[in-house]
């Protein structure tokens, strides 16, 4: 049996055999190939609350100028464009749950390479229970606990709730997507103490117009949290 030791370690690190990548298709360590990530998240000027790509390096975009999100900071991946559109909409509608991994550890280098303020707690937009039972998964929460735990960081999925399903945002303008989610989300009154004072993090795969981060941050704010950073894998650009 003590020969089989070195073959059961291995076992539970987790299989070694290659993949094949989702974008071009060649036999990598893993589901996304270093290249395809080099060539598809490039260095982009961002706006440093809401995280929509700009021509020049600025601080802010000129909406948030206007009227500044209310999370402090947006960190994103990349463009919601190719291939980040057809790994997310595999991921979070046709049961792809594996490229959780992936996705995360995408997410944990753009934390890395923006220098993101560690928070106290990560935490999910959550899904209303209606679409978490159709789903069957939250995929913000697949993506919030493995970047928590990379960072060693705590992750709750049980702080933010979304207690009524609202309508599809797909298609919405952004006023329509911010009447559509007023009072959509609450923080369970019990678990208050767990964002009080503190400094929190949600996560989430997209952000389109920015009102389903906005209007979550509020509730948090409204709740007692500190101040709330987005983590998002893409940004729809303008």
């Amino acid at each position: 049996m003590p020969a089989l030791a070195p073959a059961l370690a291995a076992l539970r690190r987790g299989p070694s055999l290659p993949s094949q990548c989702e974008v071009c298709r060649s036999w990598a360590g893993e589901r996304l190939c270093s290249d395809c990530v080099s060539r598809f998240t490039p260095a982009r000027w961002r706006c440093g609350r809401c995280a929509l790509r700009l021509g020049a390096a600025q601080p802010l975009c000129g909406q948030c100028l206007n009227e500044p999100a209310p999370q402090q900071r947006t960190v994103c991946v990349a463009d919601y464009d190719f291939p980040w559109d057809r790994l997310i909409a595999d991921f979070k509608f046709q049961g792809d749950v594996e490229l959780a991994a992936v996705l995360a550890r995408r997410l944990d280098a753009a934390l890395t390479a923006t220098n993101a303020p560690a928070p106290d707690i990560v935490l999910p937009v959550p899904l209303a229970p209606a679409r978490l039972a159709e789903r069957g998964y939250n995929q913000a929460w697949e993506l919030a606990r493995r970047v928590a735990r990379v960072r060693a960081l705590p992750a709750r999925a049980d702080v933010l709730l979304r207690p009524l399903a609202t309508p599809h945002q797909a298609g919405l303008s952004r006023a329509q997507r911010l009447a559509n989610l007023r009072a959509a989300f609450m923080v369970d009154p019990r678990r208050r103490d767990a964002i009080a004072g503190r400094q929190v993090a949600l996560v989430d795969d997209v952000m389109t117009t920015g009102a389903t981060a906005a209007e979550a941050t509020r509730t948090l704010l409204r709740a007692g949290a500190a101040a709330v950073d987005v983590w998002v894998l893409a940004r729809t650009p303008e």
